[in-house]
């Protein structure tokens, strides 16, 4: 191969200005270079998210993801969630060229002036906007070479979304945008049960700015642990300033002043609630059996129920050193003998402790020990509910939610009632509470002896 001297020189100086770069330290300067040498095998080459376009928060997380695995994307405006996961479908299309796309959100008319013109950005910054075509009317972007599709659709038309009908291959990734405005975690599993049909692999995407109150589906969601869910937090602080813009940082920086809490929960992302949760700290978990075996300060309460309100028997731990108490397990029902409650005690080995239950039905106590169970009422008397509830307010909650539903469902949920004009009204509600008492009753010596504050 002959090579003149004018080529030669040339590429001395490309090879010295590379050489240059690449020690100062611009790895692109190398990955251009490479691209440049090896054009001949360009069409080999796995696509890559251009490392100037990802946001630091995102650099770990991007390596990791793998199909089949769930990946919530949740934080703060301006944490650059959307910016991430539509570059990332781009990658996923063009490395996968038997998958489509397919991105959903609530309303089918915010489809293009948000996650389409956000894909479509991607597409551009990634340099490979010549290698797709648009369609807006309906939203749709194909991949010229493969004919691969990215789909947009909204929950609000059923119909269109089960009826996607790829032309070859199958719907690999789905991405829901702003999944909080999703009716729940019924509507979310429907969605994904009629876009992802087919394949051995898939990806899904789901990204949202929280919910300021802890009730909603989301936020109860990510207490619940999911082995297959990834979580990913950010905010605006983890983006470059340059790309916020300086409006956008001193209106960040203003709110902080002027309302703490409506910037922790928009800017931080923090679902901070508006003072309606009753329990703030509780921690959703997996309790082991082999945790349980180390339980040694353990506590039982009952709340009588038959119809309509449940029968409620909890048993906890309490660490005294950490102030936490931590749910073992849980007995419910409806229209139950106090006989059959008192078997299932005993068939659980729990007759080792005592039962301390609610006081209004002393029948039912004597009824226990007639069975053998060694219950007793609990004191109560004036002000004991409120007395009770501030100790379990002052407390941190290790739920399981497989061991004990009904303790998650009511702890989680079990916030202060309010007036007509949305005042929090002092008290606490008599309803949805019932294993939220038999927790009172049960630790009731406990905070008798050590008082509110221990």
């Amino acid at each position: 191969l002959a090579i003149d001297d004018e080529d030669m020189t040339c590429n001395a100086a490309i090879v010295a200005g590379v050489y240059g770069k690449a020690i100062s330290g611009d790895d692109r300067a190398v990955d251009r270079w490479e691209n440049w040498t090896n054009d001949a095998a360009a069409e080999d080459k796995p696509c890559r998210i251009p490392a100037d376009l990802i946001g630091k928060a995102f650099v770990d997380i991007n390596r990791q993801i793998e199909p089949n695995k769930d990946y919530i994307f949740e934080g703060g405006r301006g944490g650059l969630k959307s910016t991430y996961i539509s570059e990332k479908l781009t990658e996923l299309l063009k490395n996968n060229p038997m998958m489509h796309a397919c991105v959903v959100r609530k309303q089918t008319n915010t489809l293009k002036d948000s996650v389409f013109s956000q894909i479509q950005w991607a597409i551009n910054e990634m340099g490979l906007y010549s290698e797709f075509d648009f369609k807006t009317h309906p939203p749709e972007i194909t991949l010229k070479k493969t004919g691969q599709k990215i789909y947009f659709r909204g929950c609000d038309d059923p119909v269109k979304l089960k009826s996607i009908k790829p032309p070859f291959g199958y719907i690999g990734i789905l991405w829901i945008e702003e999944r909080d405005q999703l009716a729940g975690a019924a509507e979310e599993r429907s969605v994904k049960q009629s876009v992802l049909r087919g394949g051995v692999d898939s990806y899904f995407f789901g990204s949202y700015n929280p919910p300021k109150s802890r009730a909603n589906w989301v936020n109860q969601q990510l207490l619940e642990p999911d082995k297959n869910r990834i979580v990913h937090h950010s905010t605006y602080m983890d983006a470059p300033a340059e790309w916020l813009g300086t409006m956008f940082l001193n209106d960040a920086e203003h709110l902080k002043e002027v309302n703490p809490s409506a910037y922790e929960h928009e800017y931080l992302g923090i679902p901070n609630g508006d003072g309606g949760n009753v329990f703030d700290n509780i921690e959703a978990r997996r309790i082991t059996d082999d945790e349980i075996k180390h339980f040694d300060r353990i506590y039982q309460g009952v709340d009588w129920g038959y119809y309509p309100d449940i029968y409620a028997f909890v048993r906890v731990h309490y660490d005294v050193a950490h102030e936490t108490i931590y749910f073992i397990d849980e007995h419910c029902n409806n229209k139950t003998s106090n006989a059959d409650n008192a078997e299932w005690i005993k068939s659980r080995g729990y007759d080792d402790f005592p039962v301390t239950c609610d006081r209004a039905e002393t029948k039912s106590v004597d009824d226990f020990r007639a069975c053998g169970v060694d219950a007793f009422a609990a004191i109560k008397g004036p002000g004991s509910v409120e007395y009770g509830m501030k100790w379990l307010q002052n407390r941190k909650f290790i739920i399981d939610p497989e061991r004990t539903p009904t303790v998650y469902r009511e702890f989680v949920n079990y916030e202060f009632e309010r007036d007509r004009e949305g005042n929090v009204i002092s008290g606490y509600p008599d309803k949805d509470n019932h294993t939220i008492d038999s927790t009172r009753y049960a630790l009731e010596r406990v905070f008798r002896l050590y008082g509110v504050k221990a």
